[in-house]
């Protein structure tokens, strides 16, 4: 899959949206990307994951982990293709874990797997919460990476898309500056 078939994909869906955002990180964007609205397509979700699992089908995975919510329907997608356990992680206190009784065994091969990488931040989080477990996490994947490659996870990662749209602080945001307004269109509150 293509990165300009990924973006169409998710313009065709109304999932591309251009404004002033604030991101789950506290930064802001010109841009943001709904997967929640790309992904309700079933038909898209097993495309993207057949996709993400094509970069894994040798990699010896186990176990499938995502952060919750984002990654929840991507990376069930991409252990259904793998044939192998989905679990996530949860912020519990602002601390990421497995939650909901999961876990994993001392150095079992686990994939993250995330919709859309700004900074890496949830991905990372993740992948700690893992390794604390005891899990050895091989790779981490998205549908999209914000980040033009630039986020780092600590582990070789693979995106079906790269974009480098900028994040700045709202110190820096000139949209800010401008007084055009703030929307946080995303599933967590900052």
């Amino acid at each position: 899959m293509q990165t300009d078939e990924v973006i169409q994909k998710f313009k065709n869906t109304g999932a591309l949206l251009e404004g002033h955002f604030l991101l789950s990180s506290g930064l802001h964007s010109s841009a943001y990307l709904q997967c929640a609205i790309a992904l309700q397509s079933t038909a898209d979700a097993i495309e993207f994951g057949t996709a993400l699992a094509e970069h894994f089908r040798s990699a010896g995975v186990e176990t499938v982990a995502s952060p919750a919510i984002g990654g929840l329907v991507i990376g069930y997608e991409v252990a259904r293709q793998l044939g192998v356990k989905f679990i996530w992680t949860e912020r519990e206190q602002g601390q990421m874990t497995l939650r909901r009784g999961f876990s994993v065994a001392k150095g079992e091969r686990v994939l993250v797997v995330e919709d859309v990488i700004t900074t890496g931040g949830s991905t990372r989080d993740t992948i700690a919460a893992l390794q604390a477990a005891g899990a050895a996490v091989v790779a981490a994947a998205s549908i999209i990476d914000r980040s033009g490659g630039a986020a780092d996870v600590g582990v070789p990662r693979v995106s079906l898309a790269t974009l480098n749209v900028p994040v700045l602080s709202p110190e820096a945001c000139d949209d800010c500056k401008r007084g055009e307004p703030l929307v946080k269109p995303g599933s967590r509150k900052v």
